[in-house]
């Protein structure tokens, strides 16, 4: 595999990459700190497939080592870009988790989508029914939309069908498109202005960053970090 062609790319992808930092409306009315977290493209997402690509199929089943070990390594050195959704989800979720909790804060039926876009933002198209018409469109032809799933895709993809590693990572994924799922249907059915709802949603959110931080540790299980 040509190592000039991966550079350029990654320099192409990094040139990419933006911070922007969460300005909310939320009531009470007072500043809170958010960190900034990076947006992620198409043209992103599209590029972690391409990183999910490894070695010729006949180099690694006969045991050659050498490319093998090669793309592990770079895995290896990737690792804080593959991570950045998962960071930036966990940054989101915090931020709606505050908002939730806030004793002192009175909220109306015109706050709720801003939940909601939230918990869109942090799923990253992992959950079929939030997404829009154009990723929808993606998904039905065939391209794979959901960024935890490329991420599992591109930290196994050097291990196994049958890897336990890989199984578990796997599992860990499926945990957490159903936690995302739950909080998204939640936010749809909820009544915002009351307060023990409010708290429901906010322990889901907290159960799915618990989810988010396994599914996490599964990757790197997979990357060997």
């Amino acid at each position: 595999m040509p190592l000039p062609a991966t550079v350029s790319a990654l320099s192409s992808f990094t040139g990419t990459l933006s911070t922007i930092t969460a300005q909310s409306s939320f009531p009470p009315k007072r500043n809170v700190s958010h960190s900034p977290f990076p947006i992620f493209s198409r043209r992103d997402i599209a590029f972690l497939s391409f990183l999910s690509l490894s070695a010729p199929a006949s180099a690694i089943d006969i045991g050659i080592s050498g490319p093998k070990d090669w793309l592990k390594e770079q895995k290896k050195k990737s690792s804080k870009f593959l991570l950045a959704p998962v960071d930036a989800s966990r940054e989101t979720l915090r931020s709606a988790y505050l908002f939730l909790t806030e004793t002192d804060a009175a909220y109306t039926d015109e706050d709720l989508p801003k939940f909601q876009q939230l918990f869109r933002s942090a799923a990253r198209d992992c959950v079929p029914q939030d997404r829009n018409s154009f990723v929808a469109f993606q998904a039905n032809t065939g391209v794979e939309v959901c960024t935890f799933r490329l991420l599992v895709k591109n930290a196994a993809s050097l291990l196994g069908k049958k890897d336990p590693v890989k199984l578990e990572a796997e599992a860990l994924l499926d945990n957490l498109i159903r936690s995302f799922t739950s909080i998204s249907g939640m936010a749809n059915e909820t009544n915002i202005g009351l307060a023990s709802d409010r708290r429901k949603i906010a322990n889901a959110v907290s159960d799915t960053i618990t989810s988010l931080d396994k599914f996490e540790q599964g990757i790197k299980d997979c990357l060997e970090i």
